[in-house]
C-alpha cells in the first residue's frame, strides 16, 4: 500500500505515519517541515503537483482549535474565517488537488480528521462557535464530495473521522481522559480498513460508530 499523510508533524499525523509505515511507502507532508500551507491553494497545488500517482490512502491530519469561544461575546468574524480556512477549506483543497493521485480501478481512501464537537445534533453545551462550525462545514464539504468522487472513482471511500480526545499539544488543558496518539491512529486506520465504497461519505468516530450530523 502507498499512503500520503498531510500534517505529518502533528501528534496524530505522526502517529498515522508510524501506523502505516509497516504497510508500504508513506509520503508525509507538513507546514513546519515542508512548507505546505493548506489554507493557500498555490501551496497545496505545488506540493501535491510534484507527487506521482497512485496513493491508496490519503489521510489529512491538519487542523487547529484556536481560541475556543466560551460565549457569544467572544465571537469574532476574523477568527471564524481563519477556522474555516484551516479546518474546512484546507482538507477540501487537498482533495481537489489529490484526486488525480487516487486510483480509479481499485479501492482508495481519502480521510480527514473532523471532531465530535462539529456535530450539530450532538451539541448540548454551546460555545466553541468557530471551531464547531468549521468542522461542521468540513463534514458537509466532504460528504458532498464523496457523492462526486464516486462517479469517477467507484471504489473510493471518503471518510470524516473523530479521533477521540488525544493527548497532544492540541488538547492541552482539556479533558483528563485521553487516548495516546498511537492508540488513536491504530483505531482510526482500523476503522478505515473496515469501510467499503457503499459507506463513503460517513462521519465516524475512532470506534467506527456513526456520529450525528
Amino acid at each position: 500500500m502507498r499512503a500520503l499523510v498531510i500534517g505529518k508533524s502533528g501528534g496524530i499525523g505522526a502517529a498515522v505515519v508510524a501506523e502505516l509505515s509497516g504497510r508500504g511507502e508513506v509520503v508525509g507532508l507538513s507546514r513546519s517541515q515542508d512548507g505546505l500551507d493548506v489554507t493557500d491553494e498555490d501551496s497545496v497545488r505545488a506540493a501535491l503537483g510534484g507527487l506521482e500517482a497512485p496513493f491508496d490512502m490519503i489521510f489529512v491530519a491538519t487542523g487547529a482549535l484556536g481560541m475556543p469561544e466560551k460565549s457569544i461575546k467572544a465571537f469574532e468574524a476574523s477568527a471564524f474565517a481563519a477556522q474555516v480556512a484551516l479546518n474546512a477549506a484546507g482538507p477540501m483543497l487537498v482533495l481537489k488537488h489529490a484526486l488525480r493521485l487516487m486510483p480509479r480501478d481499485r479501492r482508495a481512501v481519502f480521510a480527514a480528521l473532523s471532531a465530535r464537537v462539529g456535530s450539530i445534533g450532538d451539541n448540548r453545551l454551546g460555545g466553541w462557535y468557530s471551531y464547531r462550525a468549521a468542522k461542521a462545514a468540513l463534514n458537509q464539504l466532504l460528504h458532498g464530495a464523496a457523492v462526486e468522487v464516486a462517479r469517477t472513482h467507484p471504489q473510493a471511500v471518503v471518510a470524516m473521522l473523530h479521533p477521540g480526545t488525544v493527548a497532544t499539544r492540541f488538547t492541552e488543558g482539556y479533558a483528563a481522559d485521553k487516548l495516546t496518539p498511537a492508540e488513536s491512529a491504530r483505531r482510526l486506520i482500523g476503522v478505515l480498513d473496515g469501510l467499503d465504497p457503499a459507506q463513503t461519505g460517513q462521519f465516524l468516530d475512532y470506534r467506527g460508530d456513526a456520529v450525528p450530523w
